[in-house]
């Protein structure tokens, strides 16, 4: 079985809260097996036998629709997936720089418009790569002093994105080692 870890979007902000034992229940229904919920983001580690991750984010997006009464986009990354994400395509002296790293989960890797588009969003206070389906954005201030968002993104590149901050994606890494091949 893989151990996955889904993000999802829109739980527990914008008024819309889900308490993480509900959350944990409703994947249990679902089949999913060794069910953690990681930190109120909507943060959620399984495992599965299933070989198509695109149809188990189909299934959970359903689901969670259904139970929820509104649309969850769900972004799943296997174990070794999310510990290649703690790894931030920044040069170490500008990561440690910055006032916050986040990462961005899409469904499919961007496209060389589309990563224009990305670097499009630079300032001084903001730098952006893409690693296939992950989107780092590098914030040198607060964040509160940008003016990037994830809706911006989200309108300029008409695709769904959730953002972590790169202390979580580390944390479940510690947290999830993935399995060392045989």
């Amino acid at each position: 079985m893989t151990r996955v870890v889904a993000f999802l979007r829109a739980v527990n902000v914008g008024g819309r809260t889900v308490r993480m034992d509900a959350l944990k229940d409703h994947f249990e229904r679902m089949g999913f097996a060794d069910v953690e919920t990681f930190i109120a983001s909507g943060n959620v580690v399984f495992r599965t036998s299933s070989q198509s991750l695109a149809s188990v984010e189909r299934k959970i997006e359903r689901h969670l629709q259904d139970a929820l009464g509104y649309r969850v986009d769900t972004f799943l990354r296997t174990d070794a997936e999310v510990a290649a994400a703690a790894e931030p395509p920044f040069a170490s002296a500008v990561a440690a720089a910055a006032a916050a790293i986040n990462v961005g989960f899409v469904r499919d890797p961007l496209d060389a418009v589309a990563e224009k588009v990305v670097r499009g969003f630079e300032t001084e206070i903001d730098g952006f790569r893409v690693r296939g389906r992950e989107v780092y954005w590098l914030c040198r201030k607060k964040q509160s002093e940008s003016t990037f968002s994830g809706a911006r993104f989200e309108r300029a590149l008409g695709v769904q994105v959730t953002f972590r901050g790169l202390s979580t994606i580390e944390r479940l890494t510690a947290k999830y080692r993935p399995r060392r091949p045989v």
